[in-house]
Formats: C-alpha cells, sequence, structure tokens
C-alpha cells in the first residue's frame, strides 16, 4: 500500500485523490436564480442525500478561480432556494457543457436552449428534460475551512411517471439510469450494468 499524507505531504494533491477514490458520485446539477431573474444550472458531484427526516441534501459549491464564490452559492445564501436536477444518459453531454466558467448573470439554460418548468415549492424552476428533480430550501450554509457546505431541506420531488412504482411507492432502479463521477478531470460513469444483492435480515 502506498500511504498518502492529505494533511501535509500530500495537502495539494487532496482534491484529485480523494476525488479519483469515492466514486462514483451522483451528480447535482442545481438550479438557482441569477439576481436579474434568470436561470442558472450548473453541476456538482461532491453531492449527496444525507437523510430523511428531514430530508436533507448537501452539495459543496467551490469558489471561482480569483475566489469569489461560484453563482450557484451566491444565489443560494441571497434566495434559500435552489433545485436538485438529476443527470441521466441522456443529459450527460449538456451538464457537462454547463460546468464552463461563465459571468456572473449569464444563464446556462439560456445559452443551451434548456427547457426549464415550474417547480411546485420553490422560485428556481426545474429542468424540464431531468428525470428527476428535488424541491431545496435552504438549511444553512457552513464553511469548513475552504469547503463551502449547502444544506438543503427536500419540499418536493418531481419525478417522470416511467420511473417510479406508485403501488410500492419506490423509484424503478431497473429504468432510472443516472450518471456517476468518476475520477477527474475528465471521467463519468453509466448505471445501466447493474446487479442486485439481497440484504440479510
Amino acid at each position: 500500500m502506498i500511504e498518502l499524507d492529505l494533511l501535509t505531504t500530500h495537502a495539494h494533491r487532496a482534491y484529485p485523490i480523494l476525488a479519483g477514490l469515492v466514486t462514483p458520485r451522483p451528480i447535482a446539477w442545481v438550479t438557482t436564480l441569477n439576481e436579474d431573474g434568470s436561470v442558472n444550472a450548473a453541476p456538482f458531484s461532491f453531492f449527496n442525500v444525507f437523510g430523511d427526516e428531514p430530508p436533507l441534501v448537501i452539495f459543496a459549491p467551490g469558489d471561482r478561480p480569483d475566489g469569489s464564490p461560484k453563482d450557484t452559492a451566491r444565489n443560494c445564501r441571497r434566495t434559500g432556494e435552489f433545485v436538485v436536477n438529476l443527470v441521466d444518459e441522456s443529459l450527460a453531454e449538456v451538464m457537462n457543457r454547463t460546468s464552463a466558467t461563465v459571468p456572473y448573470g449569464v444563464s446556462e439554460t439560456k445559452r443551451e436552449n434548456l427547457e426549464t418548468a415550474a417547480s411546485a415549492s420553490v422560485a428556481p424552476p426545474r429542468i424540464a428534460a431531468a428525470p428527476a428533480a428535488l424541491e431545496c430550501k435552504l438549511h444553512s450554509i457552513q464553511q469548513i475551512g475552504e469547503n463551502r457546505l449547502v444544506f438543503g431541506i427536500v419540499h418536493r420531488v418531481q419525478v417522470k411517471e416511467e420511473l417510479f412504482d406508485v403501488d410500492t411507492l419506490r423509484i424503478r432502479g431497473d429504468v432510472f439510469h443516472p450518471v456517476g463521477r468518476m475520477s477527474v478531470p475528465n471521467w463519468y460513469c453509466k448505471t445501466s450494468d447493474l446487479f442486485e444483492m439481497i440484504r440479510p435480515q
């Protein structure tokens, strides 16, 4: 085994090492509202669901190269609302394009001709083509070192009909195929090759 010290010797490589090992990571394609009311859309793979009482999601928007907060972080702090759109294979390419750094106020949905749809419980819209969207209200933003953590409470879930079993009230894992983030800088994975293991009682 190779031992890596992420607090001293290898601290400058902590991001690529951890982002390469902790995989696959789900992608939060977050929509927020800019000050002029236009829609910002940006993907984040430091993201997950962290509880269900209350339904809690966390994602970590970093800073721009100049050290200023990214648009998503600014918008979340200002409005207290955001939508996490989930990304399947059909949306992977356009999601990736929205990760480009553009000036504040530039709408990625307009730039990429992404149709949006109104949310039920928050002002930011969801991406209409997304297989599912989590409408969130901000719980808090915490700063731990250089890490900015955005905590959101999920108030509503929008999910495509074919992905939801109305009898069991479960997501159909056999037809929901989100993409996952793999090793940086450019690797992703598909989730269409699944296997099942029954959990022991």
